[in-house]
């Protein structure tokens, strides 16, 4: 019986099944590496390159929103750059410190321009501005950001609804406390057909505004805390 020959196999043609996954994952992972650094390096250029125009954009926005509140003749400062800070505040639902907005006219100030969130809209937060006249009165209210729901709550923008205007002139005696409230719930403000969170949100958290100027009247119409007056200009 003659011999039978068994070929061997060639060890050196094939690469064990774990080293080759090995090679593979390893690869995989420099070419993600590499992907991760490059979207990130283009991510810091684009900021770079855009964050002049981005602040720009912002102050302008910003100004905007200011002198639709206190229209020139209000005022003879520009109030984008007169700031006092401000502390940390439960009536403002502030946590942090924040900024507000002075007018000076003559030397006094003749209202300021508060940042006040109102934390239990429909949809989450809403970032108001809230103008409050020397007086006490309230100058203007503006939403700034928010996300409630489109045709229902976003009827506190200007460009959708003139609701947010009718808080000109109101003060903390006028309503009364009991009137700070929409109409839903015995107050003097009107809520929204199909939302009335939002509106109501909004009331409460000016009207809170109106409170935190009162207990702090004598700082914020002091001249003499504005981080930058420099900007005046001949009214």
């Amino acid at each position: 019986m003659g011999d039978s020959q068994i070929p061997l196999k060639n060890t050196t043609d094939e690469s064990p099944p774990g080293k080759t996954l090995r090679q593979s994952i390893f690869r995989s992972s420099i070419g993600l590496g590499l992907f991760a650094v490059f979207t990130v390096g283009l991510i810091s250029v684009t900021w770079v390159m855009t964050r002049e125009k981005i602040e720009t954009q912002v102050r302008a926005y910003e100004a905007k929103a200011l002198m639709e509140i206190l229209p020139a003749g209000t005022h003879d400062n520009v109030l984008v750059d007169a700031k006092i800070r401000l502390e940390p505040a439960r009536l403002l639902s502030s946590p942090d410190e924040r900024e507000a907005y002075v007018a000076l006219y003559d030397g006094e100030v003749s209202a300021v321009i508060l940042p006040v969130t109102a934390p239990d809209g429909y949809s989450g937060r809403i970032e108001l501005l809230v103008g409050i006249n020397r007086n006490g009165t309230l100058a203007g209210v503006r939403a700034i950001t928010h996300k409630e729901t489109p045709g229902l709550g976003d009827k506190i923008n200007t460009n959708v609804s003139d609701w947010i205007l009718g808080f000109a002139g109101k003060s903390l005696g006028n309503p009364a406390a009991g009137g700070w409230a929409v109409k839903k719930d015995g107050g003097d403000f009107d809520q929204f057909t199909g939302a009335t969170i939002t509106p109501r949100a909004v009331v409460a958290a000016v009207y809170r505004a109106l409170q935190y100027f009162e207990e702090n009247r004598n700082s914020l119409l002091d001249p003499l805390r504005i981080s930058n007056e420099e900007s005046r200009y001949d009214g």
